[in-house]
C-alpha cells in the first residue's frame, strides 16, 4: 500500500499519512480549535478580513437581540464581489469556473471572465422586468449553468434567490412561490435525467394555476420538447440575453453584511415549508472557510460536489464558496448509473478530478453494483473524499475509501444542516477518522450531546445535539414568521441560549461524535428532508382518504423509505388500484421523491391524547420493535 495517503490502524481508526497532513491547510486541528474557543470574534474577524468588502464592519457581532444575531455590523459587501467581481482583476479570469457536462454527453465551460459576462446580462435582464433589490426570484431548474448564472445574477443586483428543487411538483410549487411572493420565475423546459425528459416548465404552468402571483416567467431551453409558452407571460432565456439591454457589464449592487441573501425551503414538522434565510456578509466568511480547510482546496484543484444547486449542498458547495475561493468545479446534469454505473468514474477520469464530494445514499447505490465498474477507471488523480446528507454506515465508507480512494484518500464526513449554512461537525484532513462519525466539531463552532433538562450526556449515552455559540453561517430567521424560527430552533434551551439541531447523537470517550438521525417528524431519504406533514396533506388530498399518516423505514440503500397508513373514507375500496393511485396523486402534488414504498390501509392510527400521531409506535410496530411508553396513548 503507498504512503501517500493515509493508511488504517487497528480499531477502525484511519490516520492520515505526514504527506496529507504536511500538504493540508491546518495541521494542527487542537490549536485552531482553541483560538477559536479563546477569542471566537477575532477568529472570524481574521478570516473575513480574507475577503473583500466595500467596507469594513464596525462590531463582528451584535448579540443584543439574541437569538436574532448578526454578524459584521456595518460592512457593506455583495457575495458577487468575492465570488466574480475580485477574480476579475487577478490570473484568475481565465481560469475555469465551471466544467459541465449533461446527461446526454453535451460539454460546456465558463471561465470566471466569462460566468461573469453572463452574470451581467442576466442581471440587467431582471432590472429590466423591475426585479429590485430585496425582490424575491424563485429558481426551478436542471442541474445546468444557467441555476448558477440565475442565482449569482440575483445576488449581484440585491434579490433575494429562492431555488426549488427539481424534484418537487406543483402543489410545493406552489407553496414556496406563495411564501415568498415572488413575481419573477427562472425554469427550464426541463431536465435529463437517466434518459427520460423531467416536465419542469409543465409543472411550473400546473403551479402557476394555484398560485397567480407570478407575473413573468424565463424559460431556458434544455431539452427542446414541445412546451407551453404563455404569450404576455412567458419568456425564453436565450431571447432575453441577445437583447441590447443584456449587456454584459452591470453594477454590483452594494449590500448591507445583512441583507438576505437567499431563502432555502426546508421541511418542518408542521404542514408549511419553513423559508430558512441566510445573509451575504456571515455566510460568505463561514461557507469559504470551512471548504477551504474541510476539502483543502488548491489552485489546480478539481473539484466535484455532486449535489443538486436546489438543496443547500449545492448553493454552499457547488456555487458560492468554490467560486470565492476561485476553484474549477465539475457540474453533472444527470444519474450516476446513467447509462452505465461507471458514468461517476468515467467523469473522475476525464477531468482529473481531485475532489468528490456525495451523499451515502448514491455511495451505496453505486457500490451494489461491485468494485469493477470502477476498477476499469484511472481514479489516482483523487486526494480527498467527502460524504454529506446524513450518516454514512461504515461498510459505504470503507467501501469508498478503498474501492475509490485506493486507501489514499481521506474521507471528510460532514455533518451540518441548510440552517447552519455550511459544516459544523467534520474532519480536516489531517484528523484521524472513525468510519461513520462525523468527528469533531469545526473550528469556532461549540457543540454537546445533552438530556432534556441539558446536562451533558455520558460518552455513548443517546442525546440531543446542541450548538452554543453563535457562528457566522447561521440562519438569520424563518421567512417571515420570528416566532416559529425562536419556538423551532431556541425554545428547547432557551435559559442555556443553545440552538438546538433536531437531531440525536452520541459522542464516544475520544470527544468523536455520531450523529444517529432525526428526532423531530422529518424523514430522511437519500439525504433529502421531506416533512411527514407535507406528504400527509398529499394523502388527505385524494377523495378517498380521510386520514394518514407516513414515518421513514430504514432502507439499506436510500438510508430511509416512506411508509404511509390510511384510513380510507366510508365507502372506498381498500385495493392495488387505489395504492396505485395514491401513490400517483403524491408524485403530482410533491414530487417523485416523496412517493411511499408502501401504503396499508387501516382503521385506526395510535394517538396522543391531544390528537398526535404517534409516529415512533408505528414505527417500531413497522420494524418489529418493541413498542416503548404508551401512557399518553388515547386508546
Amino acid at each position: 500500500m503507498s504512503n501517500d495517503g493515509f493508511n488504517p490502524n487497528t480499531g477502525d481508526i484511519y490516520h492520515p499519512s505526514p504527506e496529507t497532513v504536511a500538504a493540508a491547510h491546518i495541521k494542527d486541528y487542537e490549536a485552531v480549535y482553541q483560538k477559536a474557543v479563546d477569542d471566537p470574534l477575532a477568529f472570524w474577524a481574521e478570516r473575513a478580513e480574507t475577503l473583500s468588502w466595500y467596507q469594513k464592519w464596525d462590531k463582528v457581532l451584535d448579540d443584543s437581540d439574541a437569538p436574532f444575531y448578526k454578524w459584521f455590523v456595518g460592512g457593506k459587501t455583495n457575495i458577487v464581489l468575492n465570488a466574480l467581481d475580485r477574480h476579475q482583476t487577478t490570473g484568475r479570469r481565465n481560469k475555469l469556473a465551471i466544467i459541465w457536462e449533461g446527461e446526454d454527453g453535451e460539454k460546456r465551460t465558463l471561465s470566471y471572465w466569462r460566468l461573469s459576462q453572463e452574470v451581467c446580462k442576466f442581471a440587467n435582464v431582471l432590472r429590466s422586468m423591475g426585479v429590485q433589490k430585496g425582490d424575491t426570484v424563485t429558481i426551478y431548474m436542471g442541474r445546468t449553468p444557467e441555476v448558477v448564472i440565475a442565482m449569482l445574477a440575483c445576488a449581484k443586483i440585491g434579490a433575494v434567490h429562492s431555488v426549488i428543487y427539481g424534484g418537487f411538483s406543483e402543489q410545493a410549487i406552489a407553496d414556496r412561490i406563495d411564501d415568498a411572493k415572488s413575481r419573477v420565475l427562472v425554469c427550464s423546459d426541463g431536465a435529463w435525467l437517466r434518459g427520460k425528459i423531467v416536465p419542469l416548465k409543465e409543472n411550473v404552468d400546473k403551479a402557476l394555476e394555484r398560485s397567480p402571483m407570478v407575473e413573468h416567467v424565463i424559460v431556458v431551453r434544455r431539452t427542446g420538447h414541445e412546451i407551453n409558452m404563455e404569450q404576455g407571460r412567458d419568456y425564453w432565456y436565450h431571447d432575453l440575453m441577445s437583447l441590447p439591454v443584456a449587456s454584459n457589464k452591470a453594477r454590483t449592487e452594494v449590500m448591507d453584511a445583512e441583507d438576505p441573501l437567499f431563502i432555502l425551503y426546508t421541511s418542518g414538522t408542521t404542514g408549511k415549508p419553513k423559508g430558512i434565510l441566510h445573509t451575504h456578509g456571515g455566510y460568505q466568511v463561514y461557507t469559504s472557510t470551512t471548504l477551504e480547510w474541510v476539502f483543502d482546496i488548491k489552485d489546480e484543484d478539481r473539484y466535484w460536489c455532486a449535489a443538486d444547486p436546489g438543496w443547500i449542498t449545492g448553493h454552499s458547495y457547488i456555487v458560492y464558496a468554490p467560486l470565492i475561493l476561485g476553484a474549477t468545479s465539475i457540474i453533472y446534469e444527470g444519474a450516476p448509473t446513467y447509462p452505465y454505473p461507471n458514468r461517476w468514474w468515467k467523469i473522475v477520469e476525464e477531468y482529473g478530478v481531485t475532489i468528490l464530494y456525495t451523499a451515502p445514499t448514491a455511495i451505496r447505490g453505486l457500490m451494489r453494483f461491485g468494485d469493477a465498474w470502477p476498477n476499469r477507471h484511472d481514479l489516482s488523480t483523487l486526494r480527498l473524499l467527502g460524504s454529506v446528507g446524513e450518516p454514512i454506515n461504515p461498510e459505504a465508507w470503507k467501501w469508498y475509501h478503498r474501492v475509490i480512494g485506493k486507501e489514499r484518500c481521506p474521507i471528510m464526513d460532514t455533518w451540518w444542516q441548510t440552517e447552519t449554512g455550511g459544516f459544523m461537525i467534520t474532519p480536516l484532513p489531517s484528523v484521524a477518522l472513525k468510519p461513520g462519525s462525523a468527528t469533531r466539531p469545526f473550528p469556532g463552532i461549540v457543540v454537546d450531546v445533552v438530556d432534556e433538562e441539558g446536562n451533558t450526556c455520558a460518552p455513548n449515552e443517546d442525546g440531543k445535539l446542541v450548538i452554543k455559540t453563535p457562528w457566522p453561517g447561521m440562519l438569520r430567521t424563518v421567512y417571515g414568521d420570528p416566532e416559529r424560527y425562536k419556538a423551532q430552533y431556541w425554545s428547547a434551551y432557551k435559559e442555556q441560549g443553545w440552538y438546538l439541531a433536531g437531531d440525536s447523537a452520541r459522542r464516544d470517550e475520544d470527544g468523536y461524535i455520531w450523529v444517529i438521525g432525526r428526532i423531530d417528524d422529518v424523514i430522511k431519504v437519500s439525504g433529502y428532508r421531506l416533512g411527514t406533514a407535507e406528504i400527509e396533506s398529499a394523502l388527505v388530498s385524494y377523495k378517498d382518504v380521510a386520514e394518514a399518516a407516513v414515518i421513514g423505514v430504514p432502507d439499506e440503500l436510500r438510508g430511509n423509505v416512506i411508509h404511509a397508513y390510511c384510513i380510507l373514507v366510508s365507502g372506498a375500496t381498500p385495493d392495488d388500484a387505489l395504492i396505485k393511485a395514491l401513490k400517483e396523486h403524491v408524485r403530482h402534488e410533491v414530487g417523485p421523491i416523496a412517493v411511499p414504498t408502501s401504503i396499508e390501509f387501516v382503521d385506526k392510527l395510535p394517538k396522543t391524547r391531544s390528537g398526535k400521531i404517534m409516529r415512533r409506535v408505528l414505527k417500531a410496530q413497522a420494524q418489529g420493535l418493541p413498542v416503548g411508553d404508551l401512557s399518553t396513548l388515547e386508546d
